[in-house]
């Protein structure tokens, strides 16, 4: 915990909404330089998205690096698995210091040891370690992210920007206000820019939906990146896993008034990154605009099975995140099964009662046709408004 009276603690607890129409950044970094000041020496946890992408990956080593200025010492966790060829590559090749960690190996740490907790491209919503965190009775000292506001949230020190394509983005400002002051002659520092501007180019749809900021922090990361290094992560093959899922979701797909939605069926949890691809790909067919994949994940380890979703648009006037949010609803704590931002977003439901294996095929044909169903009526109503099915 933090020093100081209970006055000064609930002060410091007190939501901030700090977005840059209302704040200028330099008083937004001053802000985060005097929170990380108070907390000079101590350890936290970085905790990102389960499944993180390289907006993540890049944000959070970006900010533990800013963090060691202050003699922070910081550990990057997530309790899924890097399934994306990219995102392997990325974290492999530029040697991003991210590390697994399940729910039951969180446990087992002696979490007395941080006095706090940082959430990087996250809110907390899409994190299984997040809850478990805020039992352990450790604070939120850093909130930094460019989605909308997902829940109510309490920290020292918070940087929601909606406006910003990339969380890649708000960090790359940080640290050309001087935060960390990058050296091409650093090794570090140079796979770090390489990183971020992975995590902004993929964003932004390769800048193609770029801001002004985006642009901007793109041409400051130009000079220390690595191109070659960029390429070979670019240039990583797809796996036979998420090849398969294509092929499914081409076999499967069914088309209605521009939305291509298509089940692929079971999928391990470390392949889950097949399904975003396998969107990505369909969005691409003539008369298509928006494109629904999702399927049935299992998560054999924790023995946890959900329904994941994502989705992709090339319709300007189709916002994600309010479609995913009326089309799938909210839990009964209020948080939303769905989400998303510009041309993008994903869902996740939990299966409950009936998780689990069954190695009686005819079971597990009729389960995935259940939710297979529900899942394609839920979205029927907005996409054949008045009817209950999509044909």
């Amino acid at each position: 915990m933090t020093n100081g009276s209970p006055e000064e603690s609930i002060a410091r607890l007190k939501p901030q909404i700090l977005p840059s129409s209302v704040m200028a950044l330099d008083e937004i970094v001053s802000n985060l330089r005097k929170t990380l000041e108070r907390h000079r020496g101590e350890r936290q946890l970085i905790v990102i998205q389960d499944f993180p992408d390289p907006d993540a990956l890049s944000s959070a080593w970006a900010y533990q690096l800013i963090a060691q200025q202050y003699e922070i010492q910081s550990e990057i966790i997530y309790a899924g698995t890097l399934s994306h060829q990219e995102n392997i590559a990325l974290v492999k090749l530029a040697g991003i210091p991210a590390q697994r960690c399940t729910l039951q190996s969180l446990k087992e740490r002696d979490l007395s040891l941080y006095r706090g907790c940082v959430l990087v491209d996250s809110q907390g919503t899409t994190s299984q370690l997040f809850p478990l965190l805020l039992e352990a009775n450790i604070p939120v000292v850093v909130a930094i992210d460019h989605h909308r506001p997902q829940d109510k949230l309490a920290a020292e020190f918070i940087d929601l920007r909606p406006h910003v394509r990339a969380t890649a983005t708000i960090l790359t400002e940080y640290l050309q206000a001087g935060m960390l002051r990058l050296d091409a002659n650093n090794k570090q520092h140079v796979r770090c820019a390489t990183a971020l501007m992975h995590g902004l180019r993929s964003d932004t749809d390769r800048l193609m939906q770029a801001q002004e900021e985006d642009f901007l922090a793109a041409a400051y990361l130009s000079r220390f990146y690595d191109p070659p290094l960029l390429s070979a992560v670019l240039q990583s093959s797809r796996s036979r896993h998420v090849m398969d899922a294509i092929e499914r979701s081409l076999s499967n797909r069914v088309v209605a008034n521009g939305f291509s939605i298509a089940g692929i069926g079971y999928l391990r949890a470390e392949n889950r990154d097949a399904i975003p691809q396998a969107a990505d790909f369909l969005v691409t067919e003539e008369n298509v605009h928006t494109a629904v994949v999702y399927g049935l994940v299992r998560n054999e380890e924790e023995e946890r099975e959900a329904i994941i979703g994502s989705l992709r648009t090339n319709k300007i006037t189709l916002d994600p995140d309010d479609f995913l949010k009326e089309a799938f609803g909210q839990d009964s704590q209020g948080r939303f099964f769905g989400g998303g931002r510009l041309r993008a977003g994903g869902f996740e439901v939990t299966v409950g009662f009936l998780s689990g294996y069954n190695d009686c095929a005819k079971y597990a044909k009729l389960k995935w046709e259940v939710f297979d169903a529900q899942i394609k009526q839920k979205l029927a109503r907005l996409v054949n408004p008045g009817t209950d099915a999509i044909d």
